[in-house]
């Protein structure tokens, strides 16, 4: 008897921890979007004072022994101004780039890019090597909510050459999706995350 009860026990808890398990987690947009980051291979690094911009960025620089960065952002060009390396404004495929984005895909773990940020160039052909700044306030739940933010920020004058950075691994390409055929934006990407709200 004592056995037929230990076993009716067991599988009422076996249930209940099945139970919780299934249960939906509903994370906030800046939690989501970091645990889809990182779980795509992305480095991030959260800033609450520009002055930890500036020593996370000489720590990225230092850690890969990169003595030129290349950057065509005014306002990302004062941060740099406090690093001790070299600055290209020019373009060069093989050269680490520093730069902004427009959103941050939660649901995905994307960064979306457009021409304010790429020119005229495609994704692809930068550097395989990325170095972001982006701010809590350019997080958004999907790709729709980016494109639509975009539309009515910049109504009138769109960006063109809107791009996502989707894998963080260089060797792992986008095999399964079918629309990246023969293009890979897959970067080994650094995030700078600073928190403005």
């Amino acid at each position: 008897m004592k056995f037929l009860k230990n076993l009716i026990k067991n599988y009422r808890e076996s249930q209940r921890n099945q139970e919780i398990k299934e249960q939906d987690v509903t994370l906030s947009l800046d939690d989501s979007f970091v645990h889809n980051f990182i779980n795509k291979n992305g480095k991030f690094l959260y800033c609450t004072k520009i002055d930890e911009i500036v020593i996370q960025l000489n720590n990225i620089l230092k850690e890969n022994s990169w003595n030129e960065i290349l950057c065509t952002d005014i306002d990302l060009l004062k941060i740099l101004k406090k690093t001790n390396t070299n600055i290209k404004s020019n373009f060069d495929s093989q050269t680490p780039f520093f730069t902004t984005c427009e959103h941050l895909i939660s649901n995905e773990g994307d960064l979306l890019f457009t021409s304010n940020q790429l020119n005229s160039n495609k994704l692809s052909s930068y550097s395989n090597n990325f170095i972001v700044y982006a701010t809590t306030s350019q997080i958004v739940k999907n790709t729709g909510d980016g494109l639509t933010s975009i539309k009515n920020r910049f109504s009138g004058n769109l960006p063109t050459n809107i791009s996502a950075i989707k894998n963080y691994s260089i060797n792992n390409g986008n095999e399964d999706n079918f629309m990246d055929y023969g293009s890979s934006n897959s970067k080994n990407l650094y995030l700078l995350l600073f928190e403005d709200l």
